[in-house]
């Protein structure tokens, strides 16, 4: 009779063990499988038109049913004179001054949707201001042409009770006054996001511990928002960047921003598509300087 040791016994069970089946012959398809539409789509809709925009840009003149063949940096030159540098600054000056204005009016909208309103009411809350988003922009931006004309609400109002007229419209307040309300809800549902997880308990720490509300908001409660605060404002400072219709329709001939310039070159009288493309990858590059932005200073929370 022989005797099994259990060494043996562990080499037979190894031996009679199957090796387990690999489900999926390669680890990175699926994966592959479940990034492949996306993929597919930013590929063809946002990748290749950007690299043609790109490829344009390098040619100097050229219009409609001319050969590509890039030739030079001579557009992304032109950018830099002073026409071109104005509309630019002028750009990132409604956009700057879009987003401080959203700022200032959304965080107390939404720090009182978040912390002071009822439970019950802030779901019906958060809706009256996505309202405005349901409608189009351009019915906006001509509702904002009738309060703000010489002949306006707004100016019927005014000199219905002895002040005098304002002259708004085809001027760069009203400009701000309409990109402001569009992109005011982006700003207080982002807002909302980061004050709503706001911890009461340092607030009431700092209470005990002798700070004035002053102090409080400063050192308690804007470091624990500040993502949402810089995720908000970058959100709303690339959207107003780009924006065409409130400066076309509200600002008139004395707003012209580097949306309008590119919108001209494609679309206007000039047809210059290689400066119109190279208007759009700065623009672009912008944009993306803000999103690299968004993605470092906007997480959820901050890094140690």
């Amino acid at each position: 009779m022989s005797i099994q040791t259990p060494s043996s016994s562990l080499e037979s069970s190894k031996i009679t063990q199957k090796p387990p089946l690999n489900r999926y012959p390669v680890k990175w398809l699926p994966p592959i499988a479940l990034l492949a539409p996306s993929g597919i789509w930013l590929l063809l809709l946002l990748l290749l038109p950007t690299l043609i925009i790109l490829q344009l840009s390098l040619v100097k003149d050229i219009r409609p049913g001319d050969l590509v063949n890039p030739n030079g940096v001579d557009n992304y030159i032109r950018i830099l004179e002073p026409l071109y540098l104005r509309v630019i600054i002028n750009s990132l000056f409604l956009a700057f001054n879009t987003t401080i204005i959203c700022l200032i009016v959304g965080f107390p909208v939404a720090y009182w949707i978040a912390q002071m309103s009822p439970k019950r009411w802030r779901n019906l809350l958060l809706l009256g201001f996505v309202l405005p988003l349901w409608t189009s922009s351009l019915l906006r931006s001509y509702a904002w042409i009738t309060i703000l004309r010489p002949t306006g609400l707004l100016n019927s109002i005014l000199t219905s009770v002895g002040l005098p007229a304002l002259e708004l419209l085809n001027r760069h307040p009203a400009v701000l006054i309409g990109m402001s309300y569009s992109l005011l809800p982006y700003m207080v549902l982002v807002l909302y996001a980061s004050l709503e997880k706001l911890d009461q308990r340092l607030l009431e720490a700092a209470a005990d511990l002798g700070a004035n509300p002053v102090q409080t908001f400063w050192r308690v409660t804007v470091p624990q928002v500040f993502p949402g605060i810089a995720a908000g404002s970058l959100l709303v400072f690339i959207t107003a960047l780009g924006d065409f219709i409130d400066p076309e329709l509200l600002g008139g001939a004395s707003s012209m921003t580097a949306a309008r310039l590119v919108y001209n070159q494609f679309l206007g009288a000039t047809q210059n598509w290689g400066f119109g493309s190279a208007l759009s990858m700065t623009l672009i590059l912008v944009v993306s300087m803000a999103i690299a932005l968004v993605i470092k200073f906007g997480e959820a929370t901050p890094k140690k």
